[in-house]
């Protein structure tokens, strides 16, 4: 008699150390998140779910985000004392990022991304305890505020860190500053990723590492388009020809219409490496978890040469 078959579970990468930052409760389309001294609200359409905690504990929120219809349900405003709007910080792992209530719903750190920087920092170490003639390479695209660039500069890598806005690339040298890192620690370049990797292929560059987080939609600093669909293959095939024998990838995506399994199929294109995809996940609870687990989007990690993915 053949064994029953057990119940499959979805693949996810175990959540990096969160520090400073908690998911409180979850559901009905919306999230209550700890961000350091602050309590956020805000919607989430993966929360399909019903909340465990209080009206009242939800209501007590510092920042409640409310979406304006006339932005089409994309933009919208924040309430919240005066003080709680302003600027504030979060700690992780030695490092400080500066937090701003925008108005889309971010607050300037996504940290489901703590996953890879932990991967990060590990191949980081592995490197470092194998020292080559030449300091390690990353290249951060879409960088935003730059989280990732930052533990990967601790970290030992040369890092370039690339993004459309110069707003975000601003942001980047505060954080770099509250973390008390010099601003010449990062090599900052506010261009369209695209156009950036094109030139880089044509130069001949090569890099250990590169970070991918692209947006479904965007635009460049000269009215570049972006669009997910159109554009991520070219973008993959040019990770591809600037890779090093030893190196590795992360591709991460929100709110887009593909799964890990069709990350998995784009990177058996590479040459040689191993590759794991899932979803990038964040713990609900504080001290004792509910067991719930909130999706952030998918990833895929391919590496060469390397710790596994």
């Amino acid at each position: 008699m053949s064994a029953p078959n057990k119940p499959l579970q979805p693949a996810f990468f175990p959540p990096g150390p969160l520090d400073e930052y908690a998911l409180l409760d979850s559901g009905e389309g919306w999230k209550l998140e700890r961000f350091g001294p602050r309590v956020v609200s805000r919607p989430d359409p993966q929360a399909l779910w019903k909340r465990k905690l209080s009206k009242e504990q939800w209501s007590a929120a510092d920042l409640v985000f409310e979406r304006e219809k006339k932005s089409g349900g994309r933009g919208g405003r924040w309430k919240g004392t005066e003080e709680a709007r302003r600027d504030w910080t979060m700690g992780w792992n030695g490092l400080r990022f500066v937090l701003k209530p925008t108005g889309f719903k971010h607050v300037g750190l996504f940290p489901e991304q703590a996953a890879n920087w932990s991967w990060i920092e590990e191949l980081g170490r592995e490197l470092a305890a194998q020292p080559g003639p030449k300091q390690p390479k990353l290249l951060n695209l879409f960088g935003y505020t730059g989280a990732a660039s930052l533990v990967a500069a601790r970290a030992g890598f040369d890092v370039t860190h690339v993004d459309a806005s110069k707003t975000s690339v601003n942001w980047v040298r505060e954080n770099l500053a509250n973390s008390g890192m010099k601003q010449d620690s990062l090599r900052l370049i506010a261009d369209d990723a695209l156009v950036f990797v094109r030139r880089e292929v044509r130069r001949g560059a090569k890099y250990t590492g590169i970070l991918m987080d692209p947006p479904h939609y965007g635009r460049g600093p000269n009215g570049e388009k972006w669009q997910l669909e159109d554009n991520l293959a070219e973008l993959i095939d040019s990770a591809k020809a600037l890779l090093a024998p030893r190196s590795f990838c992360i591709l991460s995506t929100y709110a887009v219409g593909y799964s890990p399994l069709a990350f998995t199929n784009m990177f058996g294109d590479f040459q040689g490496g191993q590759v794991g995809a899932g979803e990038l996940v964040l713990p609900e609870g504080l001290g004792k978890e509910t067991g719930r687990r909130l999706p952030c989007g998918f990833c895929a990690r391919w590496s060469r040469g390397l710790g596994g993915a």
